[in-house]
């Protein structure tokens, strides 16, 4: 498939599937799944990142058993709305996604999110080596939600 707005996942054939919500980083890819009617997100999993290939592999073995309809990717841009070099490796890391999965693929604005999640966990009174092992996968919930709240809200 291809990269899309949100917007058009919304009116996608991915509607009543699971989105699968990524928080892409260069060592850990956190990962959060949407209920089928796109209200609630929940954390899933942390894949530890070795090479691409491996990655895509337990991403594609995911996306079969949660028969998930569509991704969501956190774009982590620069606080001034522009793209720097993490957002480029996020595009490039999602393009090569797309060669391997025929899922549409919808960006989310994640600027902040692992710092309101990191703030989250530390009022939960959670150790830093407890955060360090779940922050990706909260991140990547954190994101998702975000975007399904946007998709409830719809477009004028």
């Amino acid at each position: 498939m291809a990269i899309i707005n949100l917007k058009d996942l919304a009116h996608s054939n991915a509607k009543g599937k699971p989105i699968l919500g990524l928080d892409v980083g260069s060592k850990t890819i956190g990962l959060a799944i949407s209920d089928s009617r796109w209200q609630i997100a929940s954390q899933l999993h942390t894949i530890r990142r070795v090479k691409f290939s491996k990655d895509i592999l337990e991403l594609q073995g995911i996306i079969a058993d949660r028969k998930i309809g569509s991704l969501v990717v956190g774009m982590p841009v620069n606080m001034d709305g522009t793209k720097g070099p993490r957002a480029q490796s996020t595009q490039a890391f999602s393009c090569n996604v797309l060669k391997s999965v025929d899922l549409p693929l919808a960006f989310w604005d994640e600027r902040l999110s692992t710092s309101a999640v990191e703030r989250q966990l530390i009022d939960q009174d959670m150790s830093r080596a407890k955060r360090a092992n779940v922050i990706d996968q909260h991140a990547a919930q954190y994101i998702l939600q975000g975007a399904l709240d946007r998709l409830q809200l719809g477009w004028p």
